[in-house]
């Protein structure tokens, strides 16, 4: 399939805010070719360095090789939140440094969510005083879901503030965690400071 025939499928999602490295990787079972996927790579981790991009951050990004065509995933954000035209800045950028390559691609750009992932310590950091819901490999104090709020992280441990006290969580057991958003409470928090105002 030409260059021109590629596709750019730029996706948007309320955003919350995060810092740290990129994290690749690539998936799935046909092998994916390697200069399209380094191409991608390459390009993804010197976006936030150049001139136009400053403080984007590239959260996670994917390649994934399904039916001849390779899927490339990309999730940014920055310090203000990240709108369509970001997403649409960055997958043109993305797009014209992969011209050369000849392979069927598609790629998509998109925001974290609101329930964005918390990838590496720095963001457990970052989002200290958040609600979060932290997934661990096994059980701790009788279960593998932990919600409260995030206190940060004291030695190799996530620090969960639960109902019950202080949940400390080690790392190397998390298997997932997430900023844990209800709409609803923040809709009426929302109001509640209209009305204030």
């Amino acid at each position: 399939m030409p260059c021109a025939q590629r596709t750019a499928c730029v996706y948007l999602r309320v955003v919350i805010r995060s810092a740290g490295n990129p994290r690749f990787s690539v998936v799935g079972a046909e092998t994916i070719t390697t200069s399209l996927v380094e191409a991608f790579e390459r390009t993804a981790t010197a976006l936030p360095h150049e001139r136009g991009f400053t403080g984007l951050e590239i959260v996670s990004s994917r390649a994934q090789r399904a039916r001849g065509v390779t899927a490339l995933e990309l999730v940014i954000d920055t310090p203000s939140g990240v709108d369509l035209a970001m997403c649409e800045r960055v997958a043109a950028r993305i797009n014209a440094a992969l011209d050369e390559c000849t392979e069927p691609y598609t790629l998509a750009v998109e925001s974290p969510g609101l329930d964005r992932p918390l990838l590496r310590p720095s963001d457990y950091e970052r989002f200290r005083g958040r609600a979060v819901r932290v997934l661990t490999t096994i059980p701790v104090e009788g279960a593998k879901t932990h919600r409260g709020t995030l206190t940060g992280i004291r030695g190799n441990a996530v620090i969960v503030q639960t109902q019950r006290g202080e949940l400390p969580l080690p790392l190397e057991m998390v298997k997932s965690a997430h900023l844990d958003v209800d709409v609803r409470a923040d809709l009426a928090r929302e109001k509640r400071e209209r009305r204030q105002s």
